[in-house]
């Protein structure tokens, strides 16, 4: 389903991407966990045009995305919850969810997919009035979900969704990204909890310092030795 090939990103002199490569299979939870400044949010904001590439090609459904525009990319349905939540916090709930749709037209399954997103995320549906600020952290996480899942994506890629939770709000998101890829989307997930992200994927990558140095399924990089002594506290 996505691409990267041989991507490289400068922030002025910093090379942020040293020519990374990875595939997102159709169907499958992949994950990219790193320490900060690994490069993780910097991939996910390329694939989206909110950063531009140097060098290098990002394939969407078999089209180069690399140069086309933040809102057509959403349009084929590739969405990125970003880092911080980022919902808009004067807004309704409800408003919220209204602007997630922006680039459909389909008015019916637009009334679907809100009541599917309230089935999901049920506190939100008790808030559809109340104001984006009012809500805590954990609400305003799901409502940054919900959000996207508004545009009815192929893709969804979250970043770092479980940053600044409690643990009980950490094991609820991450079932619910779970049941979210069970309805047949796509995940890329970007971790810094990463027992957390590779219990559920199908396949990881390790980036460091802009480069890709480990890959493997969930279950092998969990049991990878220089994994866990990096990023399991081991």
């Amino acid at each position: 389903m996505l691409k990267v090939e041989n991507l490289n990103v400068y922030y002025g002199g910093i090379h942020a991407l040293k020519g990374i490569s990875f595939d997102v299979s159709k169907g499958k939870i992949i994950t990219l966990i790193g320490a900060n400044g690994a490069g993780k949010s910097t991939t996910l904001r390329t694939i989206c045009s909110l950063v531009r590439a140097k060098e290098g090609k990002i394939i969407f459904k078999d089209k180069d995305i690399t140069n086309i525009s933040t809102d057509q990319i959403v349009k084929m349905g590739a969405v990125l919850i970003p880092e911080g939540r980022r919902i808009f916090p004067n807004l309704t709930v409800q408003e919220n969810l209204d602007l997630g749709a922006f680039v459909r037209e389909d008015k019916e399954e637009i009334i679907k997919d809100q009541e599917w997103v309230c089935k999901l995320f049920p506190r939100l549906k008790e808030r559809l009035w109340q104001k984006g600020a009012t809500l805590s952290g954990g609400e305003q996480q799901m409502l940054a979900v919900a959000r996207g899942l508004m545009s009815r994506p192929k893709l969804l890629m979250l970043d770092e969704p479980s940053l600044g939770l409690a643990p009980l709000l950490v094991k609820e998101i991450f079932e619910i990204i779970q049941r979210i890829h069970q309805e047949g989307i796509t995940i890329l997930l970007i971790e810094q909890n990463a027992f957390a992200a590779l219990k559920i994927a199908d396949y990881a990558y390790v980036l460091e310092t802009g480069r890709i140095v480990l890959q493997g399924t969930g279950e092998e990089l969990l049991r990878n030795e220089e994994v866990r002594k990096a990023y399991l506290g081991e």
